[in-house]
């Protein structure tokens, strides 16, 4: 039996190691615009979505309620409640601070882009992926610090977030409703070049993870804490999210869900955003010393996510295929 290598999965490990021996090019001051691309390349996807979507498709996937409550408490509920679990086990300072720092992973919301990315390489149920992924970062500002502010006395509320909700807007939801309103004339163009588009969909993809790997390798975050105690954590963090992943399925399945379903359920709701830890951890925790130890295992979970969502994505992708 010859075994069948996966060519995202390589370029996913060449994108990473692009990553390590460059990082230079997807950091924010670099001359190679990689935030402008990606940024485009974002809204070019939403747009190519909404040229997808039949406005009676997108209206059968707002009103999936079931789907919808079952992301959002795997998101802020499940999660942060997996993670206080493990509270009594805490017997320092030093491991409180490290389960803080699991905590405040906990009750972040949700990705956007790369969520609703992923499920459609994977031809999972896009509309609500679209739905719930967009929502996710309006509850998490109500939700999130109220989750830290029981363990965080110093948790303040006050921050502007317009940027971020005209940054959703411009770039997630009117390209979106564009695409809607030019479904009847360009939309069987998009079913027609669909594999096409899949292939740019995946690129964008490649191009957040350099993003995403090139700025933590570049700051050293990694070499923060000693190896024995960073492989303890990948491990925790890697538990941590098959736990979610295969207990989001199983609910999934618990309540009926089809395919498409089940995959925007566990694609969407064990996704967790780096965009909104950097800022939360602004608010929470200030210039706390410890801040630094505070994104780690963010940093994890957010790279673990993007490769393993991203390999099994892809496969997903070609279930109906030979």
């Amino acid at each position: 039996m010859k075994l069948k290598i996966d060519r995202f999965v390589l370029s996913v490990i060449g994108v990473i190691g692009l990553a390590y021996l460059f990082p230079q090019w997807g950091l924010p001051d670099s001359q190679f615009p990689v935030d402008v691309i990606s940024g485009i390349g974002i809204s070019l996807i939403f747009f190519f979505y909404g040229l997808k979507l039949s406005p009676t498709k997108l209206r059968d996937g707002v009103k999936n309620w079931r789907l919808h409550l079952l992301v959002q408490a795997s998101t802020f509920l499940i999660f942060p409640l997996l993670v206080l679990l493990f509270r009594p086990l805490v017997q320092n300072e030093e491991q409180e601070i490290i389960w803080l720092a699991f905590f405040f992973l906990a009750a972040l919301p949700s990705t956007v882009s790369s969520s609703v990315v992923m499920v459609s390489i994977a031809k999972g149920n896009i509309p609500a992926a679209i739905f719930n992924a967009s929502i996710s970062g309006i509850i998490g500002v109500l939700l999130t610090p109220l989750w830290m502010g029981l363990f965080v006395k110093s948790a303040q509320t006050d921050f502007n977030f317009a940027d971020i909700y005209i940054q959703l807007i411009v770039q997630i939801i009117l390209p979106v409703m564009f695409g809607v309103v030019l479904q009847r004339f360009w939309g069987d163009y998009a079913q027609k070049y669909s594999k096409q588009l899949t292939l740019f969909d995946k690129s964008i993809i490649l191009l957040i993870i350099y993003k995403s790997f090139a700025r933590s390798f570049e700051e050293n975050i990694f070499s923060t804490i000693s190896v024995v105690d960073m492989l303890i954590l990948f491990v925790a963090v890697l538990i941590l999210f098959w736990l979610l992943y295969f207990l989001t399925g199983f609910l999934a399945q618990k309540m009926g869900f089809h395919t498409e379903d089940r995959i925007t359920a566990q694609f969407c709701g064990t996704k967790k955003s780096l965009v909104h830890g950097t800022v939360f951890a602004k608010i929470i925790f200030g210039n706390a010393p410890t801040i630094g130890i505070i994104l780690l295992p963010l940093m994890l979970f957010h790279a673990i996510q993007l490769l393993i969502i991203s390999v099994m994505a892809s496969k997903m992708g070609d279930r109906n295929q030979g």
